[in-house]
C-alpha cells in the first residue's frame, strides 16, 4: 500500500502547473476536463517516478463553498478493484463515513471515497 497522490484545489491551475514543472521537474498529464461539472485537473509526476500530485480547478467556485482551495484529498493505492471493494466494506462496517463509490470515474480511476476520523477526504484507488 502507498499514497497514490495528493490533490490540491487551485485558483490558477496553469500557473500552479508551471511552478511545479519549473522548480521541481514535474511532468504533467494532459488536461482532463469534465464539461458537465466544469472540472479541470492535471496529474503532475515527479522525478522519483512514484510521487504524484493532482491539481484541480472547477468553474464558478466561490469561497467559501463546498470546495475550498488547498488540500483536497489523499488517495491510497490498494492494488486492485477487489482490495478497494474489501476496504470499502471494512471501513463502512466500522462506521466511517462513506461519501462515494466504489465507481469508475470519468478519468478512469476506480475509487471509493471516505472521510477519515478527522473528516479529511480519503480516496481508495487501484
Amino acid at each position: 500500500m502507498k499514497i497514490e497522490h495528493v490533490a490540491i484545489w487551485t485558483k490558477g491551475i496553469e500557473k500552479f502547473k508551471s511552478f511545479y514543472e519549473k522548480y521541481f521537474e514535474a511532468t504533467s498529464s494532459e488536461l482532463y476536463h469534465n464539461r458537465t461539472k466544469g472540472f479541470y485537473s492535471y496529474f503532475l509526476s515527479f522525478p522519483d517516478g512514484e510521487t504524484r500530485m493532482e491539481i484541480m480547478n472547477q468553474d464558478n467556485v466561490v469561497e467559501p463553498d463546498s470546495i475550498t482551495y488547498g488540500y483536497a484529498h489523499i488517495a491510497m493505492s490498494l492494488g486492485s478493484e477487489k482490495a478497494v471493494d474489501e476496504m470499502t466494506e471494512r471501513l463502512s462496517n466500522d462506521g466511517y463515513k462513506h461519501t462515494n463509490g466504489p465507481r469508475t470515474t470519468g478519468d478512469g480511476y476506480y475509487e471509493s471515497v471516505f472521510e477519515d476520523p478527522e473528516g479529511n477526504v480519503l480516496e481508495l484507488t487501484v
